[in-house]
């Protein structure tokens, strides 16, 4: 059995009225990469900020490395590396200068644990010199984490690190967290996009406060209930009316250009459909059976949720 690094139990956060956290519990493995995948105002960063000991929880409990959240927060913040959703680091100064200041915290030097940060900082290197504040949303991402790795933290907290940045820079940093795990850090990642749960080992779906299920991605995905096709039409707005009219569906969501419906196992076919939109004045459709992926569930989970 795997060792347990970081662990919460019933967690709750509120600010006045509005509760952020509503007893969330859950479990993380050594070694591992694990997500909480949710939208914005889901609970993450309320999560993440509890956890890295920047927020009291109202009530519960969370560890890490063993180490008390709440009363062991000078050490523990000695053993965690912290990326927050907002870039932070010291915009007026280099590259360089903010590497050695984070260094210098820690009582590290850079060349400690250079080897740790060398495949990310070696690609901001050329740009050593210049200040933080004038790199590009990719740049500022590797030298956050850089940083935040430069003390060789046990675990990295990661909140929302590839928002707002192009897609390849978002596969290059996915790509360095799957080496770092390799170097046995356990790493927190919290995102939006569901398409980055299957790149975790284990994720948690969150929503209003709630963790709505957890596991890893391929066993979140096959507790879907529903038989799933594919549609596209020259409007998709009229089609996802219309097809949300159909008695025999269970759920009917936008994707795109396309919509994902779902029915009961062995209740509807393609056929069935066809002869709906037929009935309805949509001829011209692009309809197939799919495959559920992480948001056909998170969007199941959070209709049950809502209707309880």
């Amino acid at each position: 059995m795997n060792k347990v690094s970081v662990y919460g139990k019933g967690l709750t956060k509120s600010y006045g009225k509005t509760e952020a956290l509503k007893s969330v519990s859950f479990s993380v493995e050594k070694g591992e990469i694990f997500g909480f995948i949710g939208p914005d105002g889901a609970g993450k960063t309320t999560l993440f900020r509890l956890l890295t000991t920047l927020l009291l929880p109202d009530s519960g409990a969370a560890s890490i490395e063993g180490l008390d959240v709440v009363k062991d927060y000078r050490r523990l913040r000695q053993i965690l590396g912290y990326m927050p959703g907002r870039f932070s680091l010291y915009q007026d100064l280099s590259v360089e200068e903010n590497l050695r200041f984070f260094a210098g915290i820690f009582k590290v030097s850079i060349s400690d644990n250079y080897h740790l940060i060398a495949d990310i900082y070696e690609q901001i290197a050329p740009f050593a010199k210049r200040r933080a504040g004038k790199l590009s949303g990719g740049m500022k991402q590797k030298l956050a984490l850089s940083c935040a790795l430069i003390h060789k933290p046990e675990v990295l907290i990661l909140d929302e690190p590839t928002t707002g940045v192009d897609a390849v820079s978002r596969r290059e940093f996915w790509e360095m967290l799957i080496r770092l795990k390799q170097s046995g850090i356990t790493i927190l990642v919290a995102t939006p996009y569901m398409d980055e749960a299957i790149l975790c080992d284990r994720v948690a779906l969150i929503q209003h406060g709630t963790i709505m299920a957890t596991g890893s991605p391929a066993d979140i995905i096959q507790t879907y209930p529903h038989k799933l096709f594919r549609i596209k039409s020259q409007n998709t707005l009229q089609l996802l009316r219309i097809m949300r009219q159909m008695p025999e569906l269970k759920s009917a969501e936008m994707f795109g250009e396309y919509i994902h419906i779902g029915s009961s196992p062995n209740k509807m076919n393609e056929s069935d459909i066809a002869a709906f939109l037929n009935q309805n004045n949509i001829r011209q459709f692009d309809l197939e059976p799919m495959e559920a992926g992480i948001e056909d569930c998170f969007m199941h989970l959070m209709k049950q949720q809502s209707s309880t």
